[in-house]
């Protein structure tokens, strides 16, 4: 069984990336009023906590320890943002990096869930790449 400290990384990635794609969607849907660039969102979201199911996400909110999280503090760089487009693009790269340590993390509870967050995550670049156009 692996190390309740791997589903502590699990359960924050999972939460991060499933909060930026919600903002990435919210922005697409709101603000750039784009129907497939919501979907798609919308879609990675959803795939994301069908991959993360499979790793078993009760064990990972066995491993939250929000309390002891010595990163929890906000940085002065999140406390500000320039604009929409600046709101997207700092969550965009958050999902991506969030998605890119639940891959490198699944490799060592169940390899197809890493490769479905190898897969989502070259879904979410693209769809970046597309919303970013659109500012």
């Amino acid at each position: 069984m692996p190390d309740k400290k791997l589903y502590r990384i699990l359960d924050a990635n999972f939460n991060r990336a499933k909060e930026g794609l919600r903002v990435c969607e919210d922005v697409c849907r709101y603000v750039n009023n784009d129907k497939q660039l919501t979907r798609g969102f919308k879609d990675a979201r959803h795939d994301l906590t069908g991959a993360v199911e499979a790793l078993d996400i009760l064990k990972a909110l066995a491993g939250r320890d929000i309390k002891g999280d010595i990163g929890r503090a906000t940085s002065p760089s999140e406390s500000r943002r320039k604009g929409i487009e600046a709101v997207f693009w700092a969550n965009a790269q958050r999902v991506k990096e969030s998605l890119r340590v639940l891959e490198e993390i699944s490799k060592l509870i169940n390899v197809k869930s890493a490769q479905r967050m190898k897969h989502l995550r070259y879904t979410v670049y693209d769809l970046e790449q597309k919303a970013l156009k659109k500012f």
